[in-house]
């Protein structure tokens, strides 16, 4: 019997120990995480003239002033921003639309035609950005946003497609063939019973599309040029003409967007079901 007890209470402590210890990883991942941006959120206020040691001695908006009139980081702004919008609208119709067909495929065919179309995932920016520099180089009347978003397309598409069939393999067939059944053609179903219950997953994918468009650097440095310019490209170049804190301000502006993204998200879908949503049984 004793020897009994001291074993449930070696089991209780282990069962303590591995508990403390998975509070600390969490605790220390969280820290890694969001200290860096607890220090960039910090020094966009600095009221310092250049570039000094955390903390800063003194808080000022002048870097966000300086943001504020930079024509150039503005410009680039602007071209991420709709660049960014029109990414995530064509992104997520072509990803659903593609989505939808995969779904419907042979368990062979699925797999394949799913893996080509998730195969930019898997390669470097770098040699996206370069074959489609060489590719389109020979189309000279393209616009140059017009090379932007065929690369942004690229690389978000694959998300759109992903998370589209996440929502659809979670929609039982039964659900379709029961509105079928009751009168309804193929049109009718998909609009009334399959397309409202994938619609958290397609969301997520247009925001995933938007956000990887917005902060997306190597494939536009491929296909930008003097005057069509995405905002990381434009801080790029100011990080090598002059590094400054208007960088900081810029990331913090950027921070904000997402928040409010996020929040309109929630308002409109909720975000646990746009984000983890779409599972739905018979």
């Amino acid at each position: 019997m004793l020897r009994k007890i001291t074993g449930l209470i070696r089991r209780r402590n282990a069962d303590a120990i591995l508990a403390f210890f998975g509070k600390a990883t969490i605790a220390v991942t969280a820290a890694f995480l969001l200290i860096p941006v607890f220090t960039t959120v910090l020094m966009s206020f600095d009221s310092r003239d250049y570039l000094g040691p955390f903390p800063p001695p003194g808080l000022s908006m002048k870097w966000f002033d300086r943001f504020w009139h930079n024509s150039y980081l503005w410009s680039g702004f602007n071209t991420s921003l709709l660049l960014a919008i029109a990414t995530a609208a064509l992104a997520t119709a072509i990803g659903a639309l593609a989505a939808l067909a995969i779904s419907r495929m042979s368990p062979q065919w699925r797999d394949l035609i799913t893996t080509a179309f998730l195969s930019p995932l898997v390669l470097p920016g770098v040699i996206i950005g370069f074959g489609l520099l060489m590719f389109l180089s020979a189309l000279n009347g393209l616009p140059v946003f017009a090379r932007l978003l065929a690369g942004h397309l690229i690389i978000t598409i694959p998300y759109t497609i992903r998370m589209t069939l996440i929502g659809l393999t979670g929609i039982s067939p039964t659900l379709g063939e029961a509105a079928l059944s009751l009168g309804a053609n193929v049109r009718q179903a998909f609009f009334t019973i399959t397309l409202p219950l994938a619609k958290n997953s397609i969301a997520a994918g247009a925001i995933f599309a938007f956000a990887f468009s917005m902060d997306d650097l190597t494939i536009s440095l491929f296909l930008s040029d003097f005057n069509t310019y995405t905002l990381p490209v434009a801080l790029i170049s100011l990080m090598r003409a002059s590094f400054d804190l208007t960088i900081a301000a810029v990331a913090v502006a950027l921070i904000g967007l997402t928040l409010i993204l996020l929040l309109v998200l929630d308002r409109v879908l909720g975000l646990e079901r746009a984000i983890g949503g779409g599972i739905y049984r018979s």
